[in-house]
């Protein structure tokens, strides 16, 4: 079950999009989570999202559900960790 905060739209989605494995944590750089690029993945992650209840049992709207995600997505480093990547120009 998820152990975030049920009424933060943010951890909701991040929950989602982790436990679909759409989005990655970087093993050695916590900070920095990573976009899988897996379609599938990310439209699993909007409908585990869709189906989480807040605390008063209301669910979230789905554009501010889509707009988070959407956000959340564009945020991530894409494909790999741009700490780790050897041809980062800022290493």
């Amino acid at each position: 079950m998820i152990s975030a905060n049920v009424d933060d739209l943010t951890a909701v989605v991040r929950y989602a999009l982790e436990t679909t494995r759409a989005t990655t944590v970087c093993p050695f750089h916590d900070e920095v989570i990573v976009r899988v690029g897996d379609d599938a993945a990310e439209s699993h992650a909007y409908e585990r999202a869709k189906r989480i209840l807040r605390s008063d049992g209301t669910a979230f709207e789905a554009d501010a559900l889509r707009e988070e995600i959407g956000h959340q997505l564009a945020a991530a480093a894409d494909g790999r960790c741009p700490k780790c990547d050897r041809t980062d120009p800022n290493r």
